[in-house]
């Protein structure tokens, strides 16, 4: 095929997003995006170790449930294999799962920061290579990992938290220039600041400002927006903040 023939070929990139799983399911922003894709008519599949938290929404989109621990490699497995099985394959994953190990770092325990490692990165490259296999084999495919302030600057007293979503991000630049030109888009996103929810709602910052979390509507748009990219223009990091956090 020549390079003409490639440039006249369909951008069906845009197009193609029918089957959707989003790993680490809970309130907050994976709760924005798979209400915002199931009012496209997108199927959508959540995924959690604990899946009675998410009885509500599920019941609420009509979304399917399982139980993962996306650290341990034959529950991913299980995971795709229920994806296969009940959603015929996926064309949209969302890894979402973190494990905030804060403290001074003298007081820290290995093994608890082995276990933070285990969800925050060891699980993302799980999930991605269960995820890239099957898009690279269907040419189309989007890979998205939701990263932190953390993913670019380590903060005092959180050191393993760091540790792993600077790992995660590393993970997210590999994958996509490994198999972006195998159609998957793979896009990593730094929500710099805090996340409304019903555990946590809107509060005003010193100067009153009553915009200081981020809204997850707001973040599942952008989300949204950077699915539907058109694959001459891929964003593969996108950075989001609230207008009155400081840099």
């Amino acid at each position: 095929m020549s390079g003409l023939d490639i440039i006249r070929r369909k951008d069906t990139s845009r197009t193609d997003i029918k089957r959707a799983l989003i790993v680490g399911a809970g309130p907050g922003i994976s709760a924005s995006l798979a209400r915002k894709l199931s009012n496209r008519g997108i199927q959508v599949m959540l995924a959690s170790r604990s899946t009675d938290k998410l009885s509500g929404l599920a019941s609420e989109i009509g979304a399917r449930t399982v139980t993962c621990d996306a650290g341990d490699a034959s529950s991913v497995s299980a995971l795709f294999d229920a994806v296969d099985r009940d959603m015929g394959g996926v064309d949209l994953v969302l890894y979402n799962p973190s494990m905030p190990s804060r403290g001074p770092l003298l007081e820290q325990d290995p093994a608890q920061v082995e276990e933070a490692l285990r969800i925050t990165c060891l699980g993302g490259f799980l999930v991605a290579q269960a995820a890239v296999r099957r898009m690279a084999a269907q040419g189309h495919g989007k890979l998205f990992f939701t990263g932190a302030s953390a993913s670019v600057k380590g903060y005092a007293r959180s050191a393993p938290f760091a540790m792993g979503k600077f790992r995660l991000r590393g993970l997210a630049q590999s994958v996509a220039r490994e198999f972006g030109p195998e159609g998957v888009h793979v896009a990593h996103f730094v929500i710099d600041g805090g996340v409304r929810s019903d555990t946590r709602p809107g509060r005003q910052d010193s100067a009153g400002n009553r915009d200081a979390l981020l809204d997850p509507d707001a973040v599942a748009d952008t989300y949204l927006a950077t699915m539907d990219q058109p694959r001459s223009a891929w964003s593969m990091e996108v950075e989001l903040r609230p207008w009155v956090e400081r840099f």
